[in-house]
């Protein structure tokens, strides 16, 4: 089942805190049931984070798990300051705004590319070894993540995968600012932002435990069926 495009859901209550990824995985599923039993259903884990919360989602719908490669371009003085975020592929997304008001000369954001770039190989081997990407042309692919904060990362997952023409593009996020969900909004097809807390931080405040994944979790998770 598919919805309408720039079609935005959330959960009535506006703040929760989530046990862990696995719990954020579990109740997020919840809003994605009509999805279950779809054809040519594939979700997607942004990594490191979103694998885990992923993996409880495609255990739900009974839908295979792959991994989806993004990493943000952080400022350099500020690395939690996202300027922009690049996925596999070689897609671009660069926030304007932060770029402009910071200042960022183009050496400076080449070299922060550069370096992202080098990381994302780096994971697409760890992750995959010589399995290729899935295909996402004609597939109902829900993309997920633990959480968005400005949104960028997402963002550059989203378009990267539209350009493989899916059947449609979904977001699935247990939780990020109304701001930013609604910004993803507007280029897929359904967008599923579970809480949408009034005060937003980080992601990591809505969690009890938001320890940083690791490769070996990814790859386990990887090779554990969610499917029957």
């Amino acid at each position: 089942m598919t919805r309408p495009g720039h079609f935005l859901r959330q959960q009535s209550a506006p703040r929760r805190t989530f046990r862990d990824r696995a719990d954020a995985g579990r109740t997020l599923a919840t809003f994605l049931t009509d999805y279950r039993g779809t054809d040519s259903l594939l979700v997607l884990g942004l990594a490191r984070g979103g694998v885990p919360v992923g993996w409880e989602v495609a255990a739900a719908l009974r839908a295979p798990l792959d991994v989806f490669l993004v990493r943000k371009l952080g400022v350099p003085t500020w690395p939690e300051l996202a300027m922009g975020a690049l996925a596999s592929g070689g897609h671009v997304v660069l926030n304007d705004d932060v770029v402009a008001d910071l200042g960022i000369s183009s050496e400076v954001l080449r070299s922060v590319i550069d370096r992202e770039e080098a990381e994302l190989r780096r994971r697409e081997v760890a992750y995959r070894g010589d399995r290729p990407t899935a295909d996402l042309h004609g597939r109902v692919v829900i993309l997920v993540d633990d959480g968005i904060a400005t949104g960028a990362s997402m963002l550059v997952a989203v378009r990267a995968v539209q350009s493989a023409e899916p059947a449609s593009t979904v977001v699935a996020v247990p939780l990020g600012p109304e701001s930013a969900c609604r910004k993803i909004a507007q280029e897929a097809d359904d967008v599923v932002c579970a809480t949408m807390p009034a005060q937003f931080d980080t992601v990591g405040q809505g969690y009890r435990d938001f320890h940083q994944v690791s490769d070996d979790e990814v790859r386990t998770l990887l090779a554990t069926p969610t499917t029957d």
